[in-house]
């Protein structure tokens, strides 16, 4: 990966979290936050730059060396600032990679659409909690500006063990990406055959998810049998509930 220098605003737990992190990767980062006490939270060796100031100062972004960086980041406490930032640097600086920290999704949802990524904090933190909770159910990981396109990822059920997970597919509407089998993701899947235990990773059409749902759990599969065995035949096991 080639080192970009990178402008975090905003120094809470998630800003010094990236700032560490992408300094250990090799970037640098120039760390905006009106508190000075905020930098407490980075090491005393930390060699990045920290700014006392504001995302949306010119003044301060031109400190932090915004015109030279590729990519920002605006994570503090604030929807609206976050916001302003993230326009700021794509429409002043010219920066692509933009991200913004939100935590009302239904105003997360509405930027997406314009363009600025966003991560609605309450949304993920609900998803994940879902998950752990919920694990066999249909979970998005991540979806697209438009919200239409989603990645999800599902444990598989029981009764798809031994079948071809090419199977999963919906042309149009479902394609299996990647699994993930013992901890090893492999991408290689049309000739897979379902293992208990494999984590599926599929791209589907928000419109879909719901048809997988009953795909996974027993639903009618496209050559006509059920995910517990052949339409009719003889011996075969009932649909997990």
């Amino acid at each position: 990966m080639v080192p970009v220098h990178v402008v975090i605003v905003g120094c809470g737990r998630v800003g010094s979290g990236l700032a560490i992190g992408l300094v250990e990767q090799g970037h640098s980062v120039s760390i905006i936050d009106k508190a000075s006490r905020a930098f407490r939270r980075l090491p005393a060796d930390w060699p990045g730059t920290s700014i006392v100031g504001s995302g949306f100062d010119r003044d301060d972004l031109d400190r932090a060396g915004a015109k030279q960086a590729g990519a920002l980041a605006a994570v503090t406490s604030g929807d609206n600032s976050n916001i302003l930032t993230a326009r700021i640097a794509r429409e002043n600086y010219g920066i692509h990679n933009v991200v913004a920290r939100i935590y009302d999704p239904r105003r997360a949802e509405i930027y997406q659409r314009l363009g600025i990524p966003t991560v609605a904090t309450v949304t993920w933190t609900i998803e994940q909690v879902m998950h752990r909770l919920l694990p066999s159910a249909v979970v998005g990981e991540w979806s697209d500006p438009s919200g239409q396109l989603v990645l999800v990822e599902r444990v598989l059920p029981e009764t798809w063990a031994g079948k071809a997970l090419r199977d999963l597919g919906m042309p149009g509407k479902v394609n299996v990406v990647a699994v993930t089998r013992a901890g090893t993701p492999r991408l290689e899947v049309k000739d897979l055959v379902g293992q208990e235990g494999d984590v599926l990773h599929l791209a589907v059409l928000k419109d879909a998810v719901g048809e997988l749902e009953r795909r996974l759990d027993g639903g009618e599969g496209p050559h006509g049998w059920s995910a517990s065995g052949p339409a009719g035949a003889a011996g075969s096991v009932g649909s997990a509930p």
